[in-house]
């Protein structure tokens, strides 16, 4: 199934219905400039330039504070949040010069680990059980500035360590310096993962599944995060297929 996907803006209000693009936003300031990066992880020409998007309106929007520590979520599993996830860091990596941690906090399906081909090697739950620093288990991957924190080994973690002070202060050590840090989370519909960690974050993205999620539920889920003092930073419609060929939708 095709990867291509759109952003959505306005989530949650009427206009809004999943599965196509909502109304166009009020006018904001240009984003900065970006520069063709090649990126290291498989991207298709549209999709790099989408991925480039949505890391620029999230993350790289001149005369507004950059959010610094983001929780990417799915509305429910095999959305492809941790495709979506890792791209966006490597692609954020590639405009920045601070450093990008990558966390994965989907303990019960870790996946960020497979989007780089690596192994599932000790990482946040051997860390939250033995103590230790979070760094003592981080990799380095495709750029110099760019980190993963698996989601580790150990079987004696469960999701609900996620909502811990213990874990709040890893993230919070990580993104000190003024670098990012990423957390791929459970999907809302299997662990409130992504509700625990969003609350003292500096936001939310949802990752939703074209011809899948539907506006009631996603809108459900919106209000359970806002009701959790959550803030949502956009949306995302993941594998969209075209009903044209790609090359002509380009063009309109």
């Amino acid at each position: 199934m095709s990867r291509n996907f759109e952003l959505l803006h306005n989530l949650g209000k009427e206009q809004l219905v999943v599965g196509t693009v909502a109304a166009p936003e009020p006018e904001v300031a240009e984003p900065l400039p970006v520069p063709v990066i090649e990126p290291q992880l498989k991207l298709e020409p549209m999709e790099h330039e989408q991925i480039t998007k949505l890391v620029q309106r999230v993350f790289l929007m001149p005369g507004s504070e950059s959010p610094r520590l983001v929780v990417f979520t799915a509305s429910e599993s095999g959305n492809g949040c941790s495709w979506i996830c890792a791209r966006v860091a490597e692609t954020l990596a590639a405009q920045v010069t601070t450093n990008v941690y990558l966390i994965d906090a989907n303990l019960r399906r870790p996946g960020l680990h497979e989007q780089f081909a690596l192994d599932n090697q000790e990482g946040l739950a051997d860390a939250l059980r033995r103590g230790d620093s979070a760094r003592s288990f981080l990799r380095q991957l495709s750029r110099p500035n760019l980190w993963l924190l698996s989601a580790g080994t150990s079987q004696e973690t469960s999701d609900t360590s996620l909502g811990s002070g213990r874990v709040r202060q890893m993230l919070a050590e990580l993104r000190s310096a003024g670098d990012y840090v990423l957390v791929d989370t459970p999907a809302i519909n299997v662990s409130n993962a992504a509700a625990a960690l969003g609350a003292s974050s500096d936001g939310v993205v949802v990752v939703l599944k074209a011809n899948s999620s539907r506006r009631e539920p996603s809108r459900k889920i919106v209000q359970d995060l806002r009701t959790a003092k959550v803030r949502i930073l956009g949306a995302v419609l993941n594998q969209r297929t075209f009903p044209i060929p790609e090359s002509i939708y380009n063009r309109l």
